[in-house]
Order: structure tokens, then C-alpha cells, then sequence
């Protein structure tokens, strides 16, 4: 029974792996709910002339979002519209592949699929389910669950998943079947991973060629600029004009919150329901019971704890978790104690280092004849984020602060004012203002304070009114007199969808390339909240003018000219070197040559002391032992180079793993292929995407 159990507990994940791992090939379902009604469905798009309604995406999207769901995946509306353009391009992909199996004439039987599970060797998917402890393969509880008749909707989609992953095998082998992995291939390969080199080398960098060395005219510059003209080539691009409403919990939306949890702590306190009962059905987090330091309690909890009993209920406290109410379980001995101070901070960085000991002196003697801390800590403390706080640090344990800090802290007394201490920061009057040596076990109900209905209403209205108001008055004038922050935009292209600054937003995007200079928008929706913008600039493909790129060009140009230079510097150095010379006498040639070693490095690795550098590799891997290089130009300078030593070509491993090698590169040019033949297919195809127009 337990076998069967498990098998028919398949179902969900079986539902899943066809979503997840070959869902491109799975059958597009028949989802036109309206349309089987007899009633006309809006359109939000066509895949080679095939269209797709609006309720058929949405369903779509929805089955998408709770195969994640059931995967443990939760989606929040922030994520939303990424989501809907993952669920567009998986549809697009389905349907041309879809197309492609067709065309081919690709099918999988019922007997290749009968044969694929009910043969001598399984899938291993759905085999991993049937391994004892030992791990080896029951096949007697595999049949009996298969042939099972309780278990025949699991089957049915095992049956499903192995025909779509038949099929997946089969396109991928029609597509792939000229492609081959050479020999030299393969050798090259193992060199990458076996073969290590050792070489002596003199560099010059471009770094050491001085910017008065390179002269360069306004004609090369041109020419230059001419030359690499494809490197300065832009795209389509649009900046918008935008002011943004965040989508954030009103005064209101807290006090709701915190009053809501009021009421809950007095039903709890009046309950006989565990609190554990409360935090399943009112906790924006699961239930967890955690044994914690005072300073890993958030600040104002932490002290309301101290100030508790065991078996009290703390809160609602307001932390950076939203509102939490602590039901206060027990306390234990702690293995490190924690301490609770405010200090008093005069800085000696870019001061006189005598008058800031002075100052602080002065202060201490304030306090010690009586004056209250928290004033003398808010009027003149330079750390200004605790002075808010009348000096107060908060609870902390040790490790948190520098050395001199904390030994001050942990070994002074509660409620005594020491002297003067330094640290790097300046000098430090302390007040420790508690201690404790034990641990808090408690569990939480937690609210987020998150904007209400009411609230996201409001603040959309205030953005359909600004969007009304602006397009009559003006953009910026409206915003200036109503008092909103215009955001101006970097340059963003179509094909991200994406606004710098905003975010996602197709439908944004769409309008800016869509409608001219000055055009107003409507209300758009953005990860944080809801947009109005403007259209501010329109750039047209092309190239950037050359003074708009001039100081890149110069820059590019004087490198090309500094490689060169390091170029003629090197042979200068092999000129007097020859084959066999000393390279450690490099400098005495060229003052700017560099000698070093490389111990260990492989064709495609990281060289010791030099980084990435191909044209280096390269020579190595094959050059001659203990003889000096050609001038040899990399990317940051040039080389002389001598290989001391190389592993020789292992002949009997080669053997060994060549198989191995050839799979690996065979299957990875098979990928690679079926990702440009898929994006080559989307790039011909027909499709329209009018998204934009439902999901503002």
C-alpha cells in the first residue's frame, strides 16, 4: 500500500516536469472559453497566424504560476509581468516547435512508449522512485505499481511525459544529425583539462607607456573613429520623462494592522488555543519557536522582552518585519553575554586630534557632575545616527564592535559613565545601560504592513488625476505645482521592456516607442507602484556622432598606439636577447620591461601574474622548450616568452577518457545548436504582441 501511496503522490510532480523540463513540447490545450460558448474572445496576439485570446493566456499564465506554486515557488504582483512575458515566449515556443515536429513528421507510438516503461530498462525518472536503501531498482514493486489499476492517472502522465521526452530525443537527433565532434577536437579538449605549462616571460605593459609618448592627430582620430564605426552604433532608443507613485501603506493601513493584533493578543490571552493555533491562521510567516540573543532581536522588542516574564505575550512591536507579537516562552543561559550602552562620539578624522580630546574631556565632566546623557549625546554627538537616539546603540554581542569599544562595554559597570576612550573612529563616552547572560526562546506572529485596497485606490486615483491634469497643463508644471518628483529616464531600447529607474513595464515601453516627443501617458503599472510619463527624447538608430564619442575614440586609439609602441619595445628586447639570452636582463634593455614567471597554467585557465591572456596560451601550449619567443602582442601589452617545462601528451589517458570527451563536446554542440535553431525560428516567425494593450 505504501508503494501505491507513493505512485499515485506522483501526479503533481508529474504535472510539473511537463511544465518545467520538456515543456516546449508539450500540446497546446484547447483553452477558448468563450469561444466554445459562441461568443467572440478579445485577441492578444497570433503566433504564425494562429490567435490567442485573452482568456486563453490568462488561463495559461495562471496554470503556470500554480505549477510553481505547488513547486514551492510563490509569486508576488511585483513579478508578474516578467512572469507573463516567461508563459508568452514558452507558448511561442511550443507552438513553432509544434510546427517543426510536424513538418518533420515526428511521432512517438503507443508501442515505442509501452516499450519505454515496460522494457528492461525504465526511465530513470520515474525509477528513482523504486530504489531500496541500498539503492538498487525494485522492479517487481515497479510493475506492480504500473499495472495497477488505482494508479492509471499517475500513468497516464508518466505515459505522457516519456512520449514528450521521446519526442524531444527524436527532433533533437534530426537536427543534429550532421553535426560531429572532430578528432583534433577532442585532443584539443583534453589538452585544455591535462596539459600544464611553466614559462619564463618579459612583458611590456601599455600601462607603462606614458599618454606624451602617443601622438595622435585629429585625421587618425577620424579614421580611427571610421574604422571602428560599428562600435559606436546604437540602436533605437527612447528616454521618458516620469513621475512615480509608490505603492505603500498609509498612517492608516499601520494603525489597522497594529489595532488588528491588539484584538488578536487579547483573544489569544483569553484562549485556551495555543499561540502556535494563532500563527498558522494570522501570520504572514510560519510558525517557528527560535532561541535568540537579545541583539538578534529587533530594537524595541528586544527591551519589551527584557522587561517580560516567561509566559507573557510582548507586542505588538513595530520591526523592520512589519508588527510582530512575541509570545515570550522561556529564557536560558547564554554561551556569550550581550550588552545594551549609549556612547557619546567625538570624531578625530580630519580634526585636531587635542581639541577632540579636550571636547570630550569637557563632556565627560558634564555628565559626571549630573547632566542628563541622552541631551549631551543628541546636542554633540558625531554619530548621528545614534544621537537621534539620545546615544543609544541598541543591544549587541561581542564581535559586533571594534576591540577598545567592546572590552569597554563588557567590562564596565550598568549605568556608570567611563572616561574617555579612543578607537580609530575618535573618542568615546560610554554608558553601558544593561547586560544579560541569557537567551530568549520565543515564537512570533508577524503582520507586514502592506498598503491596503484602499490605499492602492487611492494612490492609482492620484496618478489618473496627475495624468489628466499634466496632459491639460503640462508635465512638469503640473508636477512642480502639485509638488511630485519628475524623474528623468536613461536611454532604454524596445526589446528590454524594461524602464531604467521603473522597471519592467512592456506596456510602458510600447507607448514611448509608439508616440512622439511630449506625449503624456496614461496610468501604468510598474514594480513599485503605478507611473505616469512623458515622452522626452526620441533617438534614432545609427551611429553616435563622432564629438559625442570623441574622448572614447581618443582613448581606443592611444591604446592601439601604446600596444604598438610595447609591440616595437619587445623586439628591440629579442634583438639583443636573440633565442638563448638572459630575459632577466630585459630591463637593463628597456627600462619598461617586466620579467616574472608563470608556474602552472593550462590553454583556457587564469596565468599566474599575467590573468587571461589567449595569444600567451596559445604560444605555449605548442611552442618549443627553453627558447625565447617572437614578439608575441596580447591584449594589455606584449611578450617575450620562454616555456621551461610542459606535460607531455598522456597517450594511454587519452584513450581512456576520449569517449567520454567526445559525448560531452557532441552534446554540447547539440545544445547549442538547438538554441539557435529555436531562436532563429522565432526571429522568421509571425508574431504579434499586443500584451501591452491588457496589461497596463
Amino acid at each position: 500500500m505504501a508503494m501505491m501511496a507513493r505512485m499515485r503522490s506522483l501526479a503533481p510532480w508529474f504535472i510539473i516536469m511537463v511544465g518545467g523540463l520538456f515543456v516546449l513540447f508539450m500540446v497546446l490545450s484547447d483553452s477558448r472559453v468563450l469561444d466554445i460558448m459562441g461568443q467572440r474572445s478579445s485577441i492578444i496576439g497570433s503566433i504564425e497566424g494562429e490567435d490567442i485570446s485573452y482568456q486563453e493566456f490568462a488561463q495559461r499564465v495562471e496554470q503556470e504560476r500554480q505549477n510553481l506554486a505547488q513547486s514551492g515557488q510563490e509569486l508576488d504582483e511585483s513579478q508578474m509581468d516578467a512572469f507573463r512575458g516567461q508563459v508568452w515566449d514558452l507558448m511561442i515556443n511550443q507552438k513553432l516547435v509544434q510546427e517543426k515536429m510536424d513538418e518533420f513528421n515526428i511521432i512517438v507510438t503507443d508501442e515505442e512508449v509501452r516499450e519505454a516503461l515496460l522494457g528492461p530498462n525504465p526511465p530513470e525518472f520515474i525509477k528513482q522512485y523504486f530504489r531500496d536503501s541500498t539503492g538498487t531498482f525494485d522492479r517487481t514493486a515497479y510493475d506492480q505499481a504500473m499495472l495497477n489499476p488505482q494508479n492509471r492517472d499517475a500513468v497516464i502522465q508518466t505515459e505522457e511525459l516519456v512520449r514528450q521526452q521521446r519526442m524531444q530525443q527524436k527532433l533533437q537527433e534530426y537536427l543534429s544529425a550532421n553535426i560531429i565532434v572532430t578528432e583534433s577536437e577532442i585532443k584539443r579538449k583534453f589538452v585544455e583539462q591535462r596539459v600544464e605549462m611553466s614559462a619564463d616571460y618579459v612583458f611590456v605593459s601599455t600601462a607603462a607607456i606614458p599618454d606624451t609618448a602617443v601622438q595622435i592627430s585629429e585625421s587618425e582620430l577620424k579614421n580611427f573613429y571610421n574604422k571602428n564605426i560599428n562600435d559606436y552604433k546604437i540602436e533605437a532608443q527612447r528616454k521618458v520623462k516620469y513621475v512615480l507613485f509608490r505603492k505603500q501603506a498609509s498612517k492608516g493601513d499601520s494603525v489597522g494592522i497594529k489595532n488588528n493584533l491588539e484584538a488578536i493578543v487579547n483573544k489569544v490571552k483569553e484562549d485556551t488555543s495555543t499561540f502556535k493555533t494563532y500563527v498558522e491562521i494570522y501570520s504572514d510567516q510560519p510558525f517557528s519557536r527560535d532561541t535568540l540573543s537579545l541583539d538578534k532581536i529587533p530594537d524595541g522588542a528586544n527591551q519589551q522582552l527584557v522587561n517580560a516574564d516567561p509566559g507573557e505575550i510582548v507586542g505588538p512591536v513595530l520591526t523592520y518585519e512589519g508588527y510582530v507579537v512575541y509570545n515570550f516562552v522561556n529564557k536560558i543561559p547564554a554561551e556569550e553575554p550581550s550588552v545594551r550602552a549609549s556612547h557619546v562620539l567625538i570624531k578625530t578624522q580630519n580634526a585636531d586630534k587635542e581639541s577632540a580630546k579636550a571636547k570630550a574631556d569637557s563632556l565627560y565632566q558634564l555628565l559626571s557632575d549630573g547632566a542628563d546623557f541622552a541631551e549631551i549625546a543628541t546636542a554633540n554627538s558625531e554619530d548621528f545616527g545614534s544621537a537621534q537616539k539620545g546615544g543609544d546603540l541598541g543591544w549587541f554581542g561581542k564581535g559586533q564592535m571594534v576591540k577598545p569599544f567592546e572590552d569597554a562595554c563588557f567590562s564596565g559597570r550598568v549605568g556608570v559613565i567611563q572616561k574617555p576612550i579612543e578607537t580609530q573612529f575618535g573618542y568615546h563616552i560610554i554608558k553601558v545601560t544593561g547586560r544579560s547572560d541569557e537567551n530568549y526562546v520565543v515564537e512570533k506572529l508577524v503582520n507586514q504592513i502592506q498598503p491596503s485596497a484602499t490605499t492602492l485606490d487611492d494612490i492609482y486615483n492620484s496618478a489618473n488625476d496627475f495624468s489628466y491634469l499634466a496632459d491639460k497643463n503640462g508635465f512638469e508644471s503640473e508636477a512642480e505645482l502639485i509638488g511630485y518628483d519628475v524623474v528623468q529616464s536613461a536611454a532604454f531600447q524596445e526589446e528590454g521592456n524594461s524602464i531604467p529607474g521603473l522597471g519592467a513595464s512592456m506596456a510602458m515601453v510600447k507607448f514611448a516607442f509608439d508616440n512622439s516627443v511630449g506625449t503624456i501617458s496614461e496610468v501604468f503599472r510598474v514594480p513599485s507602484g503605478y507611473a505616469v510619463c512623458m515622452v522626452s527624447e526620441v533617438i534614432k538608430p545609427g551611429s553616435k556622432p563622432f564629438e559625442e564619442v570623441r574622448k572614447t575614440v581618443e582613448s581606443a586609439a592611444k591604446r592601439e598606439k601604446k600596444l604598438a609602441r610595447t609591440l616595437e619595445l619587445v623586439k628591440e628586447i629579442k634583438s639583443k636577447l636573440g633565442e638563448t639570452g638572459d630575459m632577466m636582463n630585459a630591463a637593463s634593455i628597456v627600462p619598461q620591461a617586466k620579467y616574472s614567471t608563470a608556474n602552472k597554467f593550462n590553454l583556457n585557465g587564469t596565468i599566474p601574474g599575467v590573468g587571461r591572456e589567449f595569444a600567451f596560451s596559445e604560444y605555449a601550449v605548442d611552442a618549443p622548450l627553453n627558447v625565447i619567443s617572437d614578439p608575441i602582442k596580447g591584449t594589455r601589452g606584449s611578450y617575450l616568452i620562454r616555456v621551461k617545462s610542459r606535460t607531455e601528451f598522456d597517450s594511454t589517458a587519452f584513450s581512456i577518457q576520449r569517449n567520454s570527451i567526445r559525448d560531452n563536446l557532441l552534446q554540447q554542440k547539440k545544445s547549442t545548436f538547438f538554441t539557435d535553431w529555436l531562436e532563429e525560428l522565432k526571429a522568421d516567425a509571425d508574431i504579434t504582441d499586443n500584451r501591452h494593450l491588457f496589461y497596463r
